[in-house]
């Protein structure tokens, strides 16, 4: 089964030079410093993504890896989902990024890879609008469901509006934008910690958004669109359970989430997803140092073969 949700191909960072990033912390609450050398942090990573990838792998994803050197100074490379999008119908997305670190992730071989092995008709580049100190992070800012055309958003730095109304205009996507705060009433800095859509369901912490109205208006265009709302819990959302994206896999549908927020949810939210997907538990605790999870590292490939 292949869902227009969930892509059966993704691409993955290796990284060699992983830290938690000093320029991403200020408004990154989920990020820790690791205990342990920056030799022993950066491998201890590259080892779990490469557990990672042979997992999909297993799974029937197809997934293409890039190796990060770490010659461009990239210590969150691992998180591609935010410097690039892919769609149905050929089109491919750039993005700008907040701060100059992360726009040095961009690189030119991966979308000449989507160019050679897929079926890409444009690729529209947002990002020299970061001399304007513009930010639109990609599939961190925004959780699109792609088969309601919907990109809901948190506003924050890194989802500038104008930008999101022009992306939603190019790619024909309704955007629906709120505000969301932590438990201790901290900015949430990118959508796909608190939202996760799949095909039958979607995981989100509606206690999050601060707008009554606005989280009922989220909650209502969820299930709208045939999914079943599993409400998380500010602690579930802290162990990373709503940074999940199901993939298509040789037996049906996969949900990719870290063994860690695997074991956050309750067995009736498990139960929820089971009814349509396998969970697919990835142990990721050092990349997790980051402030990012297994959301973050996958950048989902919505493009036809060639």
């Amino acid at each position: 089964m292949i869902s227009l949700q969930s892509p059966s191909a993704v691409v993955m960072v290796r990284p060699h030079a992983f830290a938690s990033n000093p320029e991403t912390r200020d408004d990154n609450a989920f990020q820790t410093l690791a205990n342990r050398s920056a030799a022993a942090t950066s491998a201890a990573a590259r080892d779990e993504h490469d557990k990672a990838v042979e997992q999909l792998h297993a799974a029937g994803v197809t997934v293409h890896v890039f190796d990060d050197e770490g010659e461009r100074d990239t210590p969150d490379s691992v998180f591609p989902n935010n410097w690039f999008s892919t769609h149905p119908g050929g089109h491919v997305a750039v993005y700008p990024m907040f701060v100059p670190s992360r726009r040095r992730e961009r690189r030119a071989d991966v979308i000449e890879l989507l160019k050679r092995e897929y079926r890409v008709q444009d690729v529209i580049d947002y990002s020299g609008l970061e001399h304007d100190d513009l930010a639109l992070e990609g599939t961190g800012a925004m959780v699109l469901d792609h088969v309601g055309r919907i990109a809901y958003t948190v506003r924050s730095n890194r989802a500038d509006p104008v930008l999101l109304e022009r992306f939603c205009t190019h790619f024909n996507y309704e955007p629906i934008a709120f505000d969301a705060k932590d438990a201790e009433g901290r900015d949430v800095y990118h959508t796909n910690v608190l939202l996760g859509i799949g095909t039958h369901y979607a995981l989100i912490c509606l206690d999050m958004i601060s707008d009554p109205e606005r989280r009922a208006t989220v909650r209502a265009r969820l299930e709208e669109s045939g999914r079943t709302v599993i409400d998380l819990s500010h602690e579930q959302i802290a162990d990373f359970a709503g940074n999940a994206i199901e993939l298509s896999g040789n037996d049906g549908l996969v949900l990719a989430l870290s063994s860690r927020a695997l074991m956050a949810l309750t067995p009736a939210q498990v139960a929820v997803i089971e009814a349509s997907a396998t969970p697919l538990p990835l142990s990721v605790p050092t990349i997790e140092t980051a402030g990012g999870s297994v959301r973050c590292m996958i950048a989902g490939i919505h493009l036809s073969r060639r």
